[in-house]
């Protein structure tokens, strides 16, 4: 099989140029905790001959291909695969037999493999069955929150975790519809939400777009996940230790920004007349702020247009929140 087409890794020269001091070490560990298909981890292995990798995901189709495009660079031997969702980073490091590790990479986000596929129920422009799990083994789908979720819950997942300010409106749309019969397909939702859309509200963008998004992150229980698997991460490190994370919304960076501020920021009790060694922060960040794609990289990859990337180095040891 072909892969060269199939997907682009966004932001991947930056990526490994933040990493590469940990990446060169000898005997260096990586974790890419969202693996995906593969493409940051093939890139990383194959310039660091003595590299070992550690890849994450909760997508089978995505393991499966991201092995396929190991084996096929040559670089399988050095690569230990794991089905588990990002906050099972203890476990997998534990799975592979490793204690501490080196390099962290985040590509946080709907996969490309997930919204190129119509049928996994991920896109609004493509009508399909409303499932939008990342794990095709877990239980939760959109289709069974559209079925069963009452009005203040769906509210509450359309404003919390897509924004959306029409979320009490689309919630009684959504529940007056699936009295009249079941909403199955993201086509019948799209409509739905269409219909409930103000013309003048409906010209500033798709009215889908949050909604979708709130249902896909409710349904992988995104946000709660990255809340465990940051720290996890960050404490997992050695000392002189990279994480980059790429973030696509703003709720994943405000999580990633907020836990990268802890971990930069010094202990020390206010009033006292110096830092003592033991408060100093256990991390820098390597980049100011969220750094944006360029405009090069957007016009070549567009789906690189939202990402956000934050990094940080481990200064010393502990955990972080010691």
């Amino acid at each position: 099989m072909e892969f060269d087409n199939i997907h682009t890794p966004v932001m991947l020269e930056r990526c490994i140029g933040l990493l590469e001091p940990a990446l060169s070490r000898p005997g260096a560990v990586v974790l890419d905790g969202t693996l995906g298909m593969g493409g940051h981890s093939v890139a990383m292995l194959t310039r660091f001959p003595e590299l070992r990798l550690i890849g994450l995901d909760r997508d089978r189709d995505a393991l499966a291909i991201a092995g396929q495009r190991l084996e096929q660079a040559g670089v399988a031997d050095r690569a230990h695969l794991v089905h588990t969702v990002y906050d099972g980073i203890p476990a997998a490091l534990e799975s592979a037999g490793v204690a501490r590790i080196d390099a962290v990479l985040f590509d946080l986000g709907v996969s490309s493999l997930q919204l190129d596929r119509a049928e996994r129920g991920f896109s609004y422009s493509q009508d399909a069955p409303l499932d939008m799990r990342m794990d095709d083994t877990s239980e939760l789908t959109a289709e069974t929150i559209l079925a069963t979720y009452n009005e203040g819950n769906m509210r509450r997942i359309f404003e919390d975790f897509g924004e959306e300010k029409l979320a009490g409106r689309y919630a009684r749309a959504i529940i007056a519809a699936r009295q009249v019969e079941p909403i199955t397909r993201s086509g019948q939702l799209v409509q739905i939400l269409q219909d409930a859309t103000p013309a003048a509200i409906s010209r500033q963008g798709h009215p889908a777009k949050r909604v979708f998004q709130a249902l896909r992150i409710e349904v992988n229980t995104e946000l709660s996940v990255l809340e465990t698997a940051i720290p996890a991460a960050l404490n997992a490190l050695n000392v002189g230790g990279r994480i980059v994370v790429l973030s696509y919304q703003s709720l994943e960076d405000r999580i990633v920004k907020r836990n990268l501020a802890k971990a930069t920021t010094s202990t020390a009790p206010a009033g006292l007349p110096m830092e003592l060694p033991e408060h100093a922060a256990k991390f820098k960040l390597l980049v100011r702020g969220a750094e944006l794609a360029t405009e090069t990289e957007i016009e070549e990859n567009p789906r690189a247009k939202p990402v956000r990337l934050r990094a940080a180095e481990r200064l010393r040891a502990g955990g972080i929140n010691e």
